[in-house]
C-alpha cells in the first residue's frame, strides 16, 4: 500500500509528458487567472477594402488573453514586463483571440529593453493557465544576435539564422530536420545595423503556404521554405515575455492582412 502514492505520481507525470509531446492543452484557466475570455464582439473587423485588421485597439486588451501578472496597456501600447520581484518562471504569452490565420501579412512595431521576445504565428496554445505556446516565432531581442531569426518554440528550435535563405527538409528525427542553407540575404552585422536599440522598430511577417519571410525596418532577415510535415499551415498569434532577467517589451500598430 505504501507504493500506491509513488505509482500514482509516476502515472500523472507520464500523462503530463504525453500532453507536452502531443501538444495537447494540459490546463484550463479559471476566471481569476486570465485577462479576457473571447466573445463575438472581440472579432476584429476589416479597417478598409483591403481587409486589413487592427488587432489592438490602443486602449485595453480586449481580444487578447494572457496573465495579468505580466501584461497590461501602458501609454497606448501592449506592454509585457517582468521584474526582479515579479519574474516569469517560464516563457509566457499574450494570445490573440481572433482565430488561426493561415496565409497573411502581419505588421507590428516593437520596442524592447532587456531580454528576448518574439511573436508567435501559426502556433498552438499548449497550457491555458500558464499561457505556454509552441510554434513558429519571429524572434527579436535587446541583444545583437537573434533579432529576425525564425525559431520554433517548444519544437525544432532555430530554423533559420538571420541573413539566411533556407529550405527545411525532413530528417530521420522529425524534431531534428535537415536545414539546407541555399542563399544569403545579407550579413548579420549589416542586418543588426538597421535595428534601433530601445526604440521603435517595424516588423513584418509574411506567411504563404510553406514560404515564411521576416522583415525588420524594411530589410529582409530570413527566407524559409518549410517542406516538412511538421510545418504548421495555420495557428494562433501570440506575443512573448521571456523567462530570465527583468525585461520590458511593448507592441503597437499591430495589423493583419489575410492573403488569398
Amino acid at each position: 500500500m505504501k507504493l500506491l502514492p509513488s505509482l500514482l505520481a509516476l502515472i500523472a507525470l507520464g500523462a503530463f509528458a504525453h500532453a507536452q509531446e502531443t501538444s495537447e492543452v494540459i490546463n484550463e484557466p479559471t476566471d481569476s487567472e486570465v485577462i479576457n475570455e473571447p466573445s463575438e464582439s472581440d472579432s476584429p473587423k476589416p479597417l478598409n477594402a483591403g481587409g486589413v485588421r487592427q488587432l489592438f485597439n490602443g486602449q485595453n486588451l480586449n481580444g487578447w488573453n494572457g496573465s495579468p501578472d505580466f501584461w497590461s496597456v501602458k501609454d497606448g501600447t501592449i506592454t509585457g514586463q517582468t521584474t526582479a520581484e515579479n519574474p516569469a518562471k517560464g516563457n509566457t504569452f499574450l494570445v490573440w483571440q481572433g482565430g488561426e490565420p493561415s496565409d497573411f501579412e502581419l505588421h507590428f512595431k516593437y520596442k524592447i529593453k532587456g531580454g528576448n521576445s518574439g511573436v508567435q504565428y501559426r502556433s498552438k496554445l499548449l497550457d491555458r493557465i500558464r499561457f505556454v505556446v509552441g510554434g513558429y516565432q519571429a524572434d527579436f531581442e535587446a541583444g545583437k544576435t537573434y533579432s529576425g531569426i525564425l525559431y520554433e518554440e517548444k519544437g525544432r528550435g532555430i530554423l533559420a539564422q538571420r541573413g539566411q535563405k533556407v529550405v527545411v527538409k525532413e530528417g530521420e528525427n522529425p524534431k531534428k530536420p535537415k536545414i539546407e542553407v541555399v542563399g544569403e540575404l545579407a550579413k548579420s552585422d549589416e542586418l543588426q545595423s538597421v535595428i534601433k536599440p530601445e526604440d521603435w522598430n517595424e516588423y513584418v511577417i509574411i506567411a504563404k503556404g510553406n514560404h515564411l519571410q521576416h522583415f525588420i525596418n524594411g530589410k529582409q532577415f530570413v527566407d524559409v521554405v518549410d517542406e516538412t510535415a511538421a510545418g504548421a499551415k495555420k495557428g494562433i498569434i501570440a506575443l512573448q515575455v521571456h523567462a530570465g532577467p527583468p525585461m520590458t517589451v511593448q507592441f503597437k500598430d499591430i495589423t493583419l492582412k489575410e492573403l488569398k
